[in-house]
């Protein structure tokens, strides 16, 4: 059997996998990026924050996108009955992109991969790892086809950005239990065809139902909206009974007092879409030859929308740091990866579990709002989670607790205290 060597090997098509292959490509790296899927293909991740946009950009893949006309999404709005918080990525502490895209994760991933192949990027689709062998710095990874064939690829190094499909976690048995309590979500699309005019129609919104319990709508530029609950998987199988998930969607909307009327009796493009206990974890984020990037190594929750940030943020990280490497520069990876990857995960970890203890949402939905501390809460949603010179990602692990039971105590808040 020939086997095909090359320099670096990309595990999954997504936005991760994308933007590593559009980096090297860039530094007319041999790369080969191997794809389960045939593209385009439904999955989860529909609602961008702006820092992604640096990592298109730096890709090349930013004009590609921008020709598509996705929904701009200039900020996001979150509702719990009658009050009503809007973040203005315009407005932020700190530089950074001041939009970012709601997008349907089909129609996205795949103008990133024709934009790649455009470029003379090899991309193999349906092909699933089977095996990989680590040895002498080198790799060899067996795959096969929908058909059954047997190929085998030789890399120096290789990026796993497989997302749910997790290759190199099961196969290496790197897989550990999320920090996070279990949540799950129920999700599909429709014709938003009572949509308002204007800015109303196409915002983004996260509807607080209960502390544990909100809706999302991802209005997109086609016309469709992307509508989905997540709760405490307990929760959410009571909500689903014996009825299934389309039942359970329905029911979620009716609980809605602000969408209600606008989605009520809508039908379901297709079939919801349940994601059970979906946070998940790693033991280590690099081995010798290899480094673990988006949904391989962390997913925490989807109420921020990290998932594809953390996912292009690691893939073009490692692609720097392998290309570095190849070139005969010695990375250290657990410093130059690991390490800073985690500072990011820590940071939304804390925003995530406080959100669901309620002290985030305190900070949210008091009035008066005070500003200043909201443009440094808009800097983490927008994703500048590495920027330490905001208090609220440096002191992350202690600022939204302590404002939370100031405001709830009517105690009086000092900067001082950031």
């Amino acid at each position: 059997m020939n086997i095909e060597e090359v320099d670096i090997l990309i595990i999954g098509a997504g936005p991760s996998g994308c933007v590593a292959a559009g980096y090297l490509q860039q530094k007319d790296v041999r790369l080969k990026v191997i794809e389960k899927s045939k593209f385009p293909r439904l999955v989860v991740g529909e609602s961008l924050i702006p820092r992604v946009m640096d990592h298109f950009e730096e890709a090349g893949l930013i004009e590609a996108l921008q020709e598509q006309n996705f929904q701009k999404k200039p900020g996001a709005r979150f509702i719990r009955g009658e009050v009503i918080s809007i973040f203005d990525f315009s407005n932020k502490f700190g530089d950074g992109w001041d939009y970012t895209w709601q997008i349907p994760r089909a129609d996205f991933d795949h103008a990133m991969t024709q934009e790649l192949q455009r470029r003379g990027v090899d991309i193999a689709f349906e092909q699933t790892v089977t095996a990989i062998e680590f040895k002498g710095g080198d790799s060899l990874t067996t795959t096969v086809d929908k058909a059954g064939n047997v190929a085998k690829i030789r890399a120096k190094f290789v990026i796993d950005s497989s997302g749910y499909g997790r290759v190199l976690p099961r196969l290496l048995q790197l897989d550990k239990p999320s920090q996070l309590n279990p949540h799950s979500a129920i999700f599909s699309h429709v014709k938003d065809i009572n949509r308002p005019k204007g800015v109303e129609g196409t915002q983004i919104s996260f509807d607080v139902l209960d502390t544990e319990v909100w809706l999302w709508v991802i209005p997109f530029s086609n016309g469709l909206t992307s509508l989905g609950i997540v709760a405490h998987t307990d929760f959410i199988e009571k909500l689903k009974g014996d009825s299934g998930t389309e039942e359970a969607l329905k029911k979620a909307i009716l609980l809605s007092d602000f969408y209600v009327k606008r989605f009520a009796d809508t039908n379901f493009e297709f079939e919801p879409i349940h994601l059970k206990n979906y946070s998940a974890a790693v033991s280590k984020m690099f081995g010798e030859g290899f480094a673990l990037t988006g949904n391989s190594s962390e997913f925490l929750d989807p109420v921020f929308s990290s998932g594809v940030c953390f996912a292009t943020e690691s893939g073009i990280l490692a692609a720097k740091l392998a290309y570095r490497q190849l070139n005969g520069e010695t990375v250290d990876w657990q410093v130059e990866f690991a390490d800073y990857m985690q500072r990011g995960i820590d940071v939304f970890t804390t925003y995530v579990r406080e959100w669901y203890t309620g002290n985030l949402q305190t900070l949210f939905f008091h009035r008066p709002e005070n500003q200043d501390v909201k443009r440094k809460i808009c800097a983490v949603l927008a994703g500048y989670v590495w920027n330490e010179e905001n208090p609220f990602v440096k002191k992350h692990d202690r600022v939204i607790r302590t404002m939370a039971y100031m405001l709830e105590n009517n105690e009086t808040f000092s900067h001082d205290m950031l």
